[in-house]
C-alpha cells in the first residue's frame, strides 16, 4: 500500500469510477486510488435508483469514456420518455400518451447498475487504478494551508491511512464530507419515493389488445422506454434492465401522496390498486419474483459547494440529488466529474485554482437550480392530460436547446463562452422560472376532472423541429457557431413560450404578464423568433378530442 496518491476518490459507485476514468483518460501518469465500501462483484439489478439515463449521461458514458461497445451490447437502448395520463384506467389505449413513434437520432439507455459497476470497477483496474472494495471511509482530515488531505479507511478489519494530494467524496447519500463540512442544504422540492424490482419482464404492449395502438410505434417495443404512469401528484416509472428484471417505483409530492401510505411493499400495492391499476395486474402476477423493496423519503437536497480550491469535490448524490424524474442524475455526474477534471488539470499545471473553482461551482448551483424549477410544486400538473404534454416539449427544449448542447460540444467547462452568452443564458433561466409557474397556473385553473383526456399518441418524433433539435446535438460547431447554435436555442424558446402563454390563455384564462414582460425584451435577435411560424406544440386539447371522435368513428 502506498501511502500518498495523487487522487483518493471516497466511493466507488458510477460517479467514482467514471471520475477516475475520466481522469485516466486525461493523465495517464495520475496515482489514482478509489475506495469502495461495497464487496466487488456486486449483485446484477444491484439495489440502486437511476437506471434510466438521459442524452448528457448517455454521451458521457458511450462516447466521453469510451464505452460505447459496453453500452450497446450489455445495456438495453432506451427508446426515450413515454408519459400515459393513466390515472385509475386498464386501458392506456385510451388515454393520452405522450412519446415518440421511433427512435430519435441520439442514443440513450436503460442502465442495470449492478452489470455497469461491475464493468466499470473491472475497467479502472485494467487500466491501472488502485481500486479496493470493502473498504469503509471513516474520515477525511482536510489539509491545512495546500497540505496534503489524510483518508482513513477500514479493510479487512484493519485501519488503513493516506495522504492524497487531492480528495474527492462521491459516496452517495452519507455525504461523509458533507456533513463534516456544514455543507448540507435542503430546498423546498419535498418529494417522497419507493422502489422495488421483479425478475421479469413488465410486457406494457401487450396490455391492450389492439393491434393498431401497437404499430403506432416502431418498433413495437414500449416496453424498452422509461414509461411513466402518471396522475395529479405523482408519476409511476417502469424501467426494464438488462439482467432481465424490470424496476417499478413510485415518486409522489408529499403533500398529495404521503410516504406512510406506500412505504411497504403491501401498501404500495394496494395505493398502485387505486391510481394504477395496470401496474398493480402487471406486479401482481409477479409477486413470488419481488426482488427487493425500499423507500426514500425526502429525497430532493442541495449541498452549499461541492468544489473547492483546497483540492476537495463532491460528486455524485454525495453532493446534490434533484429527482428521478427526466433521469438527471448521470447528467449531473457528467457534468461534474469534467469540472473536477478541468480543476485537476489547472493545479497539475501550477494554474491557481481558487477563482475557478468558484465559478464552476457558481456554474454547477445555477444548472441545479434552474433544473429543480422543473420539479417544486409541478407534481400537480402531472395529473393534466392537457398540460403536461405542454410541459413535456417546453423541458425537453430547454435541455437539449442549452445545457445538452454545452455538454456534447465539450464546451461544459468553456469559461469564456458562458461570459459571452450571459445574457442569453440568464434569459434562458429567466423564461424557464416564468414558463413554470404559468404551467402550474394554467393547471390550478380549472379541475382536473374536467380536463380531457382523449385517446390520443401525441408523437414527438412527428414535430419536425423538435427532432432535428435531438439531431443537432451530434453537430460539431466551432466558437462562432456555437455561440449562434445557443442564441438561435433563446429565440427558439422565445418563441415557444410566446405560444405557450397564449394556449393557456385561450384555455383556461390565464394571463402570464411577467412572461409577456420577458418576451418584450430585445435578447439574441428577438424579433426573428416572434415572427410568423408554425406551430410548435401539439394540437390543443379540443383538436386531439375532435381527432379522436374522428378515429372512433
Amino acid at each position: 500500500m502506498k501511502t500518498r496518491h495523487d487522487v483518493v476518490i471516497a466511493g466507488g459507485g458510477l460517479a467514482g469510477l467514471t471520475l477516475a476514468l475520466q481522469l485516466r483518460q486525461r493523465f495517464a501518469d495520475l496515482d489514482i486510488l478509489v475506495l469502495e465500501r461495497r464487496r466487488h462483484p456486486v449483485p446484477e439489478a444491484a439495489h440502486k435508483v437511476g437506471e434510466s439515463s438521459v442524452e448528457i449521461g448517455a454521451h458521457y458514458f458511450s462516447q466521453v469514456l469510451g464505452l460505447k461497445q459496453h453500452m450497446e451490447e450489455r445495456q438495453l437502448k432506451k427508446f426515450g420518455f413515454r408519459f400515459f395520463s393513466s390515472e385509475g384506467r386498464r386501458d392506456i389505449d385510451r388515454v393520452t400518451e405522450i412519446g415518440a413513434s421511433r427512435y430519435l437520432s441520439v442514443p440513450s439507455y436503460q442502465i442495470d447498475r449492478g452489470i455497469f459497476e461491475n464493468f466499470l470497477g473491472e475497467e479502472v483496474q485494467r487500466q491501472g487504478i488502485a481500486f479496493i472494495d470493502d473498504a469503509l471511509v471513516t474520515d477525511i482530515a482536510l489539509g491545512e494551508s495546500g497540505g496534503p488531505h489524510r483518508v482513513s479507511w477500514r479493510s479487512g478489519g484493519e485501519s488503513r491511512e493516506t495522504e492524497a494530494g487531492w480528495v474527492v467524496d462521491a459516496g452517495g447519500r452519507a455525504g461523509l464530507l458533507k456533513r463534516k463540512l456544514g455543507l448540507a442544504e435542503a430546498n423546498a422540492h419535498d418529494a417522497n419515493a419507493v422502489w422495488f424490482r421483479v425478475q421479469d419482464r413488465i410486457a406494457i404492449d401487450e396490455w391492450p389488445n389492439d393491434p393498431a395502438w401497437r404499430e403506432r410505434c416502431e418498433p413495437q417495443a414500449r416496453w424498452l422506454s422509461t414509461n411513466h404512469m402518471v396522475g395529479e401528484g405523482y408519476w409511476v416509472w417502469l424501467i426494464p434492465l438488462s439482467s432481465g428484471a424490470h424496476s417499478v417505483g413510485i415518486v409522489a409530492d408529499a403533500k398529495l401522496h404521503p410516504l406512510a401510505t406506500m412505504n411497504t411493499f403491501e401498501k404500495a400495492m394496494a395505493w398502485l390498486e387505486k391510481y394504477q391499476p395496470s401496474v398493480f395486474d402487471a406486479v401482481d402476477a409477479q409477486r413470488e419474483r419481488l426482488m427487493d423493496f425500499a423507500f426514500f423519503r425526502n429525497f430532493s437536497y442541495g449541498c452549499k459547494q461541492v468544489f473547492s480550491g483546497q483540492r476537495w469535490a463532491l460528486t455524485g448524490e454525495a453532493g446534490l440529488f434533484l429527482d428521478p424524474f427526466y433521469s438527471p442524475g448521470s447528467d449531473f455526474i457528467a457534468i461534474g466529474n469534467t469540472f473536477i477534471c478541468e480543476l485537476i488539470a489547472r493545479d497539475r499545471a501550477g494554474r491557481p485554482l481558487a477563482a475557478h473553482a468558484q465559478l464552476y461551482d457558481q456554474i454547477f448551483h445555477s444548472f441545479y437550480e434552474s433544473t429543480l424549477a422543473l420539479y417544486t410544486d409541478q407534481y400537480r400538473v402531472f395529473g393534466d392530460p392537457e398540460v403536461l404534454p405542454v410541459k413535456v416539449i417546453w423541458d425537453y427544449t430547454y435541455y437539449w436547446g442549452v445545457l445538452s448542447q454545452f455538454f456534447f460540444q465539450r464546451r461544459i467547462a468553456d469559461l469564456a463562452a458562458y461570459s459571452d452568452l450571459r445574457v442569453e443564458l440568464a434569459h434562458c433561466q429567466a423564461l424557464n422560472r416564468e414558463v413554470q409557474a404559468l404551467l402550474r397556473a394554467w393547471s390550478a385553473a380549472r379541475p382536473l376532472a374536467n380536463v380531457p383526456n382523449p385517446a390520443v399518441m401525441l408523437d414527438q418524433a412527428s414535430l419536425p423541429w423538435f427532432a432535428a433539435l435531438n439531431k443537432s446535438l451530434l453537430d460539431t460547431l466551432d466558437d462562432a457557431a456555437f455561440r449562434e447554435r445557443i442564441r438561435h436555442s433563446t429565440r427558439q424558446m422565445r418563441t415557444l413560450a410566446a405560444e405557450i402563454a397564449d394556449r393557456a390563455g385561450a384555455s383556461a384564462g390565464v394571463g402570464a404578464p411577467a412572461l409577456r414582460r420577458l418576451l418584450e425584451e430585445d435578447v439574441a435577435g428577438s424579433d426573428e423568433a416572434l415572427a410568423p411560424h408554425e406551430p410548435l406544440l401539439f394540437a390543443s386539447a379540443a383538436e386531439r378530442m375532435e381527432a379522436a371522435a374522428e378515429v372512433a368513428a
